[in-house]
């Protein structure tokens, strides 16, 4: 049993708003600040033309950042600036850049609001959040008086929504014996299909709210647009997270397909592919097993579909190119043994999880 660090997000309630974004605008001025300082040095000029570029330090930036928010008598405190220029610093290493975009603080394009602490800034007590002087009821979901509050932040959804974002400390639970590993085939008319059949079946929560979408966008009600796209997201997380916590509660190794929806995206299948949400679906997964000791490996899925599972060849009967896209059960030429297509595909992905398949194809 060991220790592992995991994230808990919990609302903050909507009477916090206003001194919530008070302190967002107050980020955004440094955050900008130390953008300014930076872009200057980088580009400096004397009388006699331009001069070697600067390459500014997280704490070179931070000195006058501290005495700007020192005169302005700002509500963050002055470990909240320091993180802002240490994340600005590292954003800037990242990109290669010594100059981010803009924190925009209204109209149209305002940066979502954005507060960011260190450990031990943000505490629990009486029932509260308290961090900068300030008290802040959430709706704790978690029962956060458990755990010792690590760094973290207060961020804001596209509907002016405050959540209380922190890492926390937990011990990992073991491995029940007994338990069995499973793989996983990802596809788009049912999102998942594991090797043991079961099925997390495609709900397209897209699709079913598209129309109500394209209504509220022509009549401009950027409100409902929000609520609309809200409501999607939930149900589709919700959907993958009941789950996603099945499959890790009730077995000691996943395998799961490499499929890429970000270069299925790229295609006609786009609106399908990013509704069946792939990408949250292997997140949740992988944070999830690790909580719970569970062997969590993306494995190569390359002629999954069209291995026979029961004798390891690749039949002329098995589905193959876009044609066979639109075979859902076939018969193995070989052997005879009838397949299910995905389950298939879940059979062989289980077995390339345990490395009985060699790159993908040959003998079980």
């Amino acid at each position: 049993m060991g220790i592992q660090t995991k994230t808990l997000s919990v609302r903050v309630k909507d009477k916090h708003a206003k001194v919530l974004r008070e302190m967002a605008y107050e980020v955004n001025q440094v955050f900008n600040l130390a953008n300014e300082l930076t872009m200057k040095a980088n580009g400096r000029t004397s009388d006699y033309g331009p001069v070697k570029p600067v390459w500014l330090s997280a704490y070179d930036v931070q000195k006058p950042v501290l005495v700007f928010r020192k005169e302005q008598k700002y509500l963050i405190p002055s470990h909240t600036a320091q993180e802002v220029c240490a994340k600005h610093h590292q954003a800037r290493n990242q990109f290669k850049k010594a100059k981010l975009r803009w924190r925009i603080s209204s109209g149209s394009k305002r940066s979502l609001g954005w507060i960011p602490f260190k450990k031990g800034s943000a505490k629990w007590s009486n029932g509260q959040v308290r961090f900068a002087r300030k008290s802040f009821n959430v709706w704790d979901s978690y029962g956060l008086s458990k755990y010792q509050f690590l760094a973290g932040s207060f961020s804001e959804d596209s509907r002016g929504r405050w959540y209380f974002n922190v890492a926390v400390q937990t011990e990992s639970k073991p491995v029940t014996e007994g338990k069995t590993a499973i793989g996983i085939d990802l596809g788009l008319k049912d999102v998942a299909t594991c090797s043991n059949g079961d099925q997390l079946e495609s709900k397209q929560f897209y699709r079913e709210l598209e129309e109500r979408l394209g209504t509220a966008q022509r009549a401009n009600k950027k409100q409902r647009v929000k609520a609309i796209h809200a409501k999607i997201k939930n149900r589709r997380k919700d959907q993958i997270h009941k789950f996603t916590t099945r499959l890790v509660n009730n077995h000691a190794a996943i395998f799961v397909g490499d499929v890429s929806s970000t270069k299925l995206a790229k295609t006609k299948m786009a609106k399908s592919v990013l509704d069946a949400g792939w990408g949250i679906l292997k997140d949740q997964l992988k944070y999830k097993a690790m909580a719970q000791s569970v062997v969590f490996e993306v494995v190569n899925e390359s002629h999954s579909t069209q291995t026979c599972s029961s004798c390891g060849t690749i039949p002329s009967s098995s589905p193959k190119g876009r044609t066979g896209l639109r075979i859902r059960e076939w018969t193995c030429s070989e052997c005879g043994a009838e397949h299910l297509r995905d389950l298939n595909a879940a059979k062989n992905i289980l077995a390339a999880g345990h490395s009985r398949l060699a790159g993908g194809i040959p003998l079980l």
